[in-house]
């Protein structure tokens, strides 16, 4: 008989199993994928503020770069540069609907291996590059593979984990973000110096994490979830025996059986998406990448260098304090991958909106009050301020808002509609992020210092919405969400059909 281990809800039994080496292994090749994404956040910010890749494809934007006294919110404001790096995200939200059907009918690992080969086809012509085309269609192609890593990479960590360490296992997906980040930067800060095409190096090497992950995935297995839900029962009960590192996996291997018994009954799970009770994860999964957007972190991430040059730093040195930033986002991350499962994802999350609204107030005021719109910048003193308050923004976000994004949607779908449900928060997630990448630096041009403000109203917002509407989640399998989160929940328990309910409801 499984052990019973009392769980985040109190009254959740954990399947019997341990987290094995193979299952680490799995892991780590899957958040290659995550390393990618990550990769390319960094690499974007840091090449657009390469004089030798703007002397080439934006000659207007690097001439007003030059002009001492030319508005200091308004010296990048260019949409052609900033379609440089949003076209990723267009493609991604695209791709992610095509990479539902992928992840559904041939599984998480033949999708992640297409996201690398979109990816490897990206690099090419970006780092190639002869003419703007050519590097915005190498882009897209890159928001492809984005798009298909980000779809089955979260999901496949999520069935592969066991129940008590699925939070962990899955911010391994953040974390290698975050890591991929950190690498950009300072691939960044030291292509910088090499002229004239120092930028395709930086571009060259998002190659690495992509030829890993294709490599890395013919090593690996699929979940049991895929295999079995594609008829594959004992290849599934194999390996699930495999992954939990025990031979008695009955219980654990029946729940998932019954889950897709119930995942096959259901035709079209898009249309399944829009009745009521579809509509408790649906609405929380999107809501929680819009509100990882409107944290103002990929504005931060996609134009670290750009904004610390805004401040008052040199070029050199802003790209130094965003390998900083970068290394204060991979240190975070670590923090979340040992607090998500102990502490749980509320108060993670309603903790970093505090700290990163204190941060996002300061930055806001400090500018307004010293960053003129024409003439000098900061003091060296004011900058390096902003540099520490920044840290201290995206350490709240490093261990909330990025990883919990990612890992609560992939965690509450019921199996029926997990793909589909994925699929609208990844499209969500690429939607936001290109509508910031897109406007952020003309947002900047415009609001002036009143954007970090902009920011810090919304994060107000998710921290109501996350007292208030977010359930917790810590320790629930991922097939027992239905029971165990959504029903007991005082709100969104009023969707899901209370006919066969009997037991108390009650707030989460």
């Amino acid at each position: 008989m499984p052990a019973v281990v009392a769980s985040g809800s109190g009254d959740t039994p954990e399947y019997e199993g341990r987290t094995t080496i193979y299952v680490l292994v799995c892991v780590t090749i899957a958040a290659f994928g995550g390393l990618m994404f990550g990769y390319d956040i960094g690499i974007s910010g840091g090449v657009t503020s390469m004089d030798d890749f703007l002397k080439k494809f934006f000659p207007t934007v690097y001439e007003r770069k030059q002009h001492a006294y030319e508005n200091n919110y308004c010296k990048y404001n260019n949409q052609f540069l900033q379609l440089f790096t949003s076209s990723l995200y267009l493609a991604a939200l695209v791709a992610s609907f095509a990479a539902s059907r992928v992840c559904s009918k041939a599984g998480r690992k033949p999708t992640m291996q297409i996201a690398s080969v979109f990816f490897l086809a990206g690099v090419l012509l970006t780092a190639g590059g002869l003419n703007i085309e050519m590097i915005i269609i190498g882009r897209i192609l890159l928001g492809c593979g984005v798009g298909f890593a980000n779809q089955a990479v979260p999901l496949f960590l999520s069935e592969l984990a066991p129940a008590k360490m699925r939070g962990a296992l899955n911010i391994s997906f953040q974390l290698f973000i975050t890591i991929g980040i950190f690498v950009a930067n300072m691939v960044n800060y030291f292509s910088s110096k090499i002229h004239p095409n120092g930028w395709r190096i930086s571009l060259a090497i998002a190659g690495v994490p992509a030829l890993m992950l294709c490599l890395g995935s013919l090593l690996i297995c699929e979940t049991p979830t895929s295999l079995i839900e594609r008829y594959k029962v004992e290849k599934g009960r194999k390996v699930l025996r495999k992954i939990r590192g025990v031979e008695n996996v009955d219980d654990e291997y029946d729940s998932i059986v019954h889950a897709c018994e119930m995942a096959r009954q259901v035709k079209d799970p898009f249309r399944k998406l829009m009745k009521p009770e579809s509509r408790p994860p649906l609405v929380i999964a999107i809501l929680l990448q819009v509100f990882q957007q409107f944290t103002g972190i990929n504005a931060i991430m996609f134009y670290a260098p750009v904004l610390f040059q805004t401040v008052g730093f040199g070029s050199d040195a802003a790209l130094l304090s965003s390998v900083i930033t970068g290394v204060v986002n991979v240190f975070s991350t670590v923090v979340s991958v040992y607090l998500v499962d102990k502490a749980g994802r509320r108060i993670l999350l309603l903790e970093a909106c505090v700290q990163m609204f204190i941060s996002q107030t300061i930055i806001g005021a400090v500018l307004l009050k010293d960053l003129k719109t024409t003439g000098g910048n900061l003091g060296k003193g004011e900058a390096i301020f902003v540099v520490i308050l920044v840290c201290v923004f995206v350490m709240g976000f490093a261990w909330s808002w990025g990883p919990l994004g990612w890992l609560i949607p992939s965690e509450t779908f019921p199996l029926e509609t997990r793909t589909a449900g994925f699929a609208f928060a990844v499209s969500s997630n690429m939607l936001f992020t290109f509508v910031i990448a897109q406007a952020f630096l003309s947002m900047l041009c415009h609001m002036q210092a009143g954007i970090f403000f902009f920011f810090a109203v919304w994060i107000i917002i998710m921290g109501m919405f996350t007292f208030f509407l977010l359930p917790e989640t810590k320790g629930v399998p991922v097939d027992s969400m239905v029971d165990k989160v959504w029903k007991q929940h005082w709100f969104w328990s009023s969707f899901m059909g209370l006919d066969d309910y009997n037991t108390e409801v009650k707030v989460v």
